[in-house]
């Protein structure tokens, strides 16, 4: 097509209407035309499928402060060589955390030069920094990231409903709730059985914690989503609430949807994250939750850290820092999944590209539409791998999926119409809320 940087045919572009053959057609980092597949030349993918960029709205890159758990460069790394070309960085677990406007600026300064996708950034509501918020939703955090439990890191403590409640009311803005009460969490014991750290953060606890949050959202009309849902407990207190009216969504991660408590090992702490890995028949209701459209995204929760901080050596789930690093995997991860339920290549993508824009208001992300970023992705859906530790590109490749036959390749990822792999040069941009 005359006049166009870049063009890109496949026989399966997944676009918002359903997939079809079609050529998308670039000029200045924007999809400008989408063609008929035999209309226009350009590079053909055959039946190797075009997606849209995946978005991934829960990511925690650490830098500055920890980042010998994590950084903007391997975590972005990892990102790009699993379809993933927008990120938005969770205000923790770094030094400084993003909870004023000194601290944003710090994290943008390290972001810079460094990062091979987009990146976007969450400010963080702790106990009182509520006058500290309109100030960074002024110049430009999606949102804000909030406890109601112990976050695992000192700098970033907690709020109660009574704090929730002043930091929805201090700005109109999207808040994002890790939903567990502290109330009904006890101290793991020293073990190598999974069943016992299972047992110290019972189903119970995340939906008293939704319960609450629902509540306080009620009473101050804000807007709340709820993070990495892992109990299916809570499903009809948000069916109830959503249903009242209430500005509530949730997502839920690939681990909750791939994998089960009774196949954890003992000892195998690459298997901890907080809320935790559930029951089979827990998974499946969280599956039924992602069709009936009652959970919206499907994200990350990208937590790493260094070997040691998961306590392999001695396996004891209670003293192992609770994260999965998976934002390389989990493409392959879900759509594995999803194919062997019945659901095609467009709900993986409405729930990792689509939603997840939606959800931060990004207009841009996670669509191929006239108009949008080209941002794409050649994802082979038919192609098997076996996953090697060694080649994943986040600092620390600790991996509960080790080992796994996955299905599904990512072949070539453009960001903004330019090619880009994870040993090229870093071309991402820092993005913020006003400009979207």
């Amino acid at each position: 097509m005359n006049g166009c940087d870049l063009v890109v045919r496949s026989r399966r572009v997944v676009l918002p209407d359903g997939p079809r053959p079609a050529a998308v057609c670039v000029r200045g980092g924007r999809i400008v035309a989408i063609e008929e597949y035999d209309a226009v030349g350009g590079h053909d993918l055959g039946d190797v499928a075009l997606l849209p960029g995946l978005v991934d709205t829960h990511v925690h890159v650490n830098e500055p402060g920890r980042t010998e758990w994590e950084g903007f460069a391997s975590a972005t790394r990892a990102a790009l060589a699993g379809g993933v070309t927008t990120i938005v960085d969770m205000p923790l677990n770094s030094l400084p955390p993003t909870v004023n406007l000194d601290a944003l600026a710090v994290k943008r300064v390290a972001a810079t030069g460094q990062i091979h996708v987009d990146v976007g950034f969450w400010g963080g509501a702790v106990p009182g920094n509520a006058p500290d918020l309109p100030r960074l939703h002024a110049v430009g955090v999606f949102g804000f990231k909030a406890f109601l439990i112990d976050s695992g890191v000192p700098e970033f403590p907690p709020l109660d409903a009574a704090g929730l409640a002043a930091a929805l009311d201090a700005v109109d803005a999207l808040f994002v709730v890790h939903a567990e009460d502290p109330t009904e969490v006890t101290a793991p014991p020293t073990s190598r059985r999974y069943a016992d750290f299972l047992a110290s953060r019972p189903p119970a606890a995340e939906r008293r914690a939704v319960g609450t949050v629902l509540d306080v959202a009620r009473r101050t009309g804000g807007r709340v989503h709820i993070l990495h849902l892992s109990a299916a407990d809570a499903l009809p207190l948000l069916a109830r609430a959503r249903a009242a009216g209430a500005r509530v969504s949730a997502e839920t991660c690939p681990h909750y949807l791939t994998l089960a408590a009774d196949e954890v090992p003992d000892g195998a702490t690459e298997f901890k994250c907080c809320p935790p890995i559930r029951g089979s028949d827990n998974r499946e209701r969280l599956w039924a939750a992602l069709a009936a459209g009652l959970v919206g995204c499907v994200v990350s929760d990208h937590s790493p850290c260094p070997a040691a901080l998961k306590c392999g050596d001695t396996g004891d789930f209670a003293a192992a820092w609770g994260g999965i690093a998976s934002v390389q995997l989990g493409l392959p991860v879900v759509w594995t999944a999803a194919r062997r339920r019945g659901h095609p290549l467009a709900d993986v993508v409405r729930w990792m590209a689509t939603s997840p824009a939606a959800l931060v208001g990004l207009r841009r992300k996670g669509r191929i539409a006239v108009g949008c970023d080209a941002d794409l992705v050649a994802f082979d859906p038919d192609a098997p791998f076996t996953v090697d530790p060694a080649a994943l590109h986040h600092r620390h490749p600790v991996t509960p999926y080790a080992g796994q036959v996955l299905t599904g390749v990512v072949r070539a990822t453009w960001l903004r119409g330019m090619p880009v792999t994870p040993g090229g040069p870093p071309r991402g941009r820092l993005l913020d809320r006003r400009d979207e």
